[in-house]
């Protein structure tokens, strides 16, 4: 079980994302008559929080999920849950900061030894 990877359908709700068959718009009759038989036979799960249902989610046990996120949103997460692990790119902070050419005369790395007023001899 440490394999399964699952995706956030919102506020705190997850699913197994290999269980996921397919992810529609709730907008269609024939997919507001599949939300009313999943209802009837005790296989609904709402995981909108109140909120209105963005997707269904139809897994491979038939169990209907409703979503308050896009179809685009859910499409993403389980493209992303997909990947291989090695595919995944790790974001690491420390690799954002630059590091500067040539130290700043104000940087506490600078030459201690320079004459400061050498280089003001030269202005006008």
């Amino acid at each position: 079980m440490a394999g399964l990877r699952l995706i956030q359908v919102g506020y705190g709700n997850s699913v197994v994302a290999a269980r996921v068959v397919v992810v529609v718009s709730p907008d269609s009759a024939p997919m507001k008559r599949l939300k009313d038989e999943a209802r009837a036979g005790g296989k609904l799960v709402d995981a909108t929080q109140g909120r209105r249902t963005r997707s269904i989610l139809v897994t491979d046990t038939d169990h209907v999920i409703l979503s308050a996120l896009s179809v685009e949103t859910i499409a993403d997460r389980l493209e992303n849950s997909m990947s291989p692990p090695s595919a995944m790119v790790k974001h690491d902070a420390a690799s954002d900061v630059e590091e500067p050419d040539e130290p700043s005369p104000m940087d506490s790395t600078a030459d201690p030894t320079a004459d400061p007023s050498k280089d003001l001899k030269d202005l006008p």
